[in-house]
């Protein structure tokens, strides 16, 4: 998960068509109906002891927590489940309706397995809950051993939160341990762009009763395709200030290419931060505009609501940061990245570092690993095989172990 290219990250998805049939007749009472529904997802549930296992390991943050429930008398009521699913929740988003999609998971699956993100946090997800799970099926519990293996989660948020949660699900490939469970998407952020170029949509339609139930089906039986994840190293000049995010961690030290000649003075201090990015990673404006919402739907999270205020307040970011207003400002920082920035490719089979010319009206820069960018768009069109080859490109593919370079121009 930590090499450029490497296409080891899991998604589940699928167009497949879920027919849903409801029954509607005298003396169906609202709990007869809710107990039917429960009994269509019980493939879904793990053991209760499984459940208790995995949540007490969490909650005490100790791979031994849960042992007791290991050593209860079980019931043959309850058997081991066919397709397990996880779910974690950003309660933030979807217009703050997380919460109640987080009730309704709970009532169907179990409410040990829905997570929310304020309170069980990937990582420890990784780090305990699985680990106890991964530790019993060593010791031959063929149930547990079965959970682990079909295990699939679901993650409800925008594009960091499923960043964020598969980063952490990367860790398991570095550690050796598999398989690493695929991950299907509820979209309820802002721009969706991961959900969208696996098919799940750009957001979420909170308002049909079926949509949850659609999910979860389409979740435990799509096919698996791979995503390309990708190695982003930071360096800045120490004793700077920075908040970043969850897919950036502060270490000691990175590695970075030597060969790559640097030009200008480099800082004897230096702050390192390393991550993986799945979607692009952006420099300029684009990256500026992204950075000032960040901060203020934290300030101010109830001016952030839901998608449509959040574009709002990011056309707004848009226009005072420069994209239509830089002729008329006299910052630096606003003139054009070819004052500030230098750029240096590796092309395909290529072992040198090569230069990249940025054109004087080049505000932002992307390296873009997906076919959507910025709310569905696609940068790259339909084009035609004769232009491809005429060019001397390849079609992109989010699989391919390429990145794609765009540059974004001021108007």
């Amino acid at each position: 998960m930590t090499s450029a290219g490497s296409s080891l990250t899991s998604r589940t998805v699928t167009r497949s068509a879920f027919r849903e049939t409801s029954t509607v007749g005298c003396g169906f009472s609202s709990f007869t109906s809710f107990r039917m529904e429960k009994q269509d997802f019980a493939r879904l549930a793990m053991p209760q002891y499984l459940r208790l296992a995995m949540l007490d390991s969490i909650r005490k943050q100790d791979v031994n927590g849960g042992d007791r429930h290991f050593q209860m008398p079980r019931s043959d009521d309850d058997p081991c489940c066919q397709t397990p699913v996880v779910v974690f929740i950003n309660p933030k988003s979807g217009g703050r309706l997380g919460p109640v999609l987080k009730e309704r998971l709970q009532h169907l699956i179990s409410e040990e397995q829905v997570f929310d993100l304020h309170d069980v946090k990937p990582h420890e997800f990784v780090r305990y809950g699985l680990a106890c799970l991964e530790k019993w099926a060593e010791n031959g519990d063929s149930c547990v051993k079965k959970t682990r293996m079909n295990m699939r989660v679901i993650v409800a948020g925008g594009d960091g939160t499923v960043a964020w949660v598969l980063g952490c699900l990367g860790e398991l490939h570095k550690m050796g341990r598999f398989p690493v469970p695929p991950v299907a998407i509820i979209p309820l952020g802002t721009g969706n762009d991961l959900s969208r170029s696996f098919g799940w949509g750009g957001s979420f339609p909170f308002s049909l009763k079926s949509a949850i139930k659609r999910t979860l089906q389409r979740a435990t039986t799509g096919p698996i395709c791979n995503l390309d994840s990708w190695h982003v190293v930071v360096q800045m000049p120490g004793g700077e200030v920075a908040d970043p995010p969850h897919s950036l961690k502060a270490t000691e030290e990175c590695g970075v290419d030597q060969t790559l000649k640097i030009e200008g003075h480099v800082p004897d201090k230096v702050n390192f931060y390393e991550g993986v990015f799945y979607n692009y990673f952006s420099i300029g404006m684009d990256a500026q505009v992204a950075y000032g919402f960040h901060h203020f739907r934290n300030e101010k999270p109830f001016l952030a609501q839901g998608p449509i205020s959040n574009k709002i307040i990011y056309s707004g970011y848009t226009c005072t940061q420069g994209w239509f207003l830089t002729p008329c400002i006299s910052g630096p920082t606003l003139r054009g990245l070819n004052n500030i920035l230098r750029l240096h490719i590796k092309r395909v089979n290529c072992s040198e570092w090569e230069p990249i010319t940025v054109p004087e009206s080049v505000r932002a820069i992307v390296a873009l690993n997906l076919p959507s960018y910025g709310s569905g768009r696609n940068p790259w069109g339909n084009l035609k095989p004769e232009y491809l080859e005429k060019r001397g490109f390849v079609e992109a593919h989010v699989d391919d172990g390429l990145l794609e370079l765009l540059q974004s121009e001021n108007i």
